[in-house]
């Protein structure tokens, strides 16, 4: 099994491929994927917090919930609600509506989010941990 900041790394670098991952998409203009890989970079982010705290995550989606346990842990995660909140939805139901084509701003607006918790995240985390990340 794997130990705590080994999780955390292993989290960190998937947070990062993501990133990548949006950033070419929205420079492609494939915004519903931008969108995709947005809420997948935060959610790595979050989730990668909670491994490194030793703290049993479930296996969702739901970028609230994550950051509500987050917060269980350290309050300011909190502020991060208005920003994940509208993420969410990109996880599951943006990939299958056919009928969802965000807009070059809607996809700009969840990238400052997914970056704001990529950020906010990495603040937290010690020096050698944020390496796999950045």
């Amino acid at each position: 099994m794997k130990d705590a900041g080994e999780l955390c790394r292993g989290l960190l670098r998937k947070a990062k491929s993501d990133r990548i991952a949006m950033e070419a998409s929205l420079a492609a203009q494939a915004f519903d994927a931008g969108c995709f890989h947005a809420q997948q970079t935060a959610e790595k982010c979050l989730k990668a917090f909670l491994a490194l705290q030793r703290v049993e995550f479930p296996y969702s989606h739901n970028l609230t919930k994550l950051t509500e346990i987050c917060a269980t842990i350290d309050a300011t995660f909190r502020s991060l609600l208005p920003a994940v909140r509208p993420l969410t939805p990109y996880a599951v139901e943006l990939r299958y509506d056919d009928s969802f084509w965000p807009s070059r701003q809607v996809a700009e607006e969840a990238r400052s989010s997914a970056l704001a918790v990529f950020r906010f995240v990495l603040d937290r985390l010690p020096a050698d941990i944020r390496k796999s990340a950045e």
